[in-house]
């Protein structure tokens, strides 16, 4: 019963917490993100046009970082993600509102670079919410 417990439990921390922010919010923030990102399911169905300049953001909650397979990332947000990054609301909304810093300060490396230079200065929160909504998250 103990191992049925632990491994319920286990299953349990796994999953993305749900996000504090405003979806119908952060639905609208989007069309700021949508220059460089798309969101399309695994299957391929693209569920919000965008960019490919910037990797598809289905899913990114609990995504280790610079992940999404067949985007061509950058050192730095690779690093970070080999070093333990893993999206979640406070992470994504930190990043968002200064990639570059970000990274710096994860990496604790001055020379840190994001590719990202845009900066959402505000309504990361609604923009996560948003993402995870439309994820099936």
């Amino acid at each position: 019963m103990k191992h049925v417990l632990a491994t319920a439990l286990i299953g349990l921390l796994a999953v993305p917490a749900l996000a504090e922010g405003d979806a119908e919010a952060g639905k609208k923030t989007f069309n700021k993100c949508k220059a460089c990102h798309l969101i399309a399911d695994p299957a391929g169905e693209v569920i919000v046009k965008g960019g490919k300049t910037g990797p598809n953001l289905y899913g990114v909650a609990g995504r280790t970082a610079g992940t999404v397979e067949g985007f061509k990332y950058g050192d730095s947000i690779v690093l970070a993600g080999e070093n333990g990054l893993v999206w979640d609301e406070a992470t994504f909304v930190e990043y968002s509102q200064d990639p570059k810093g970000f990274l710096k300060s994860y990496l604790d490396d001055t020379a840190a670079k994001s590719k990202m230079t845009f900066k959402l200065k505000k309504g990361g929160e609604d923009v996560y919410a948003y993402i995870q909504s439309v994820s099936g998250e």
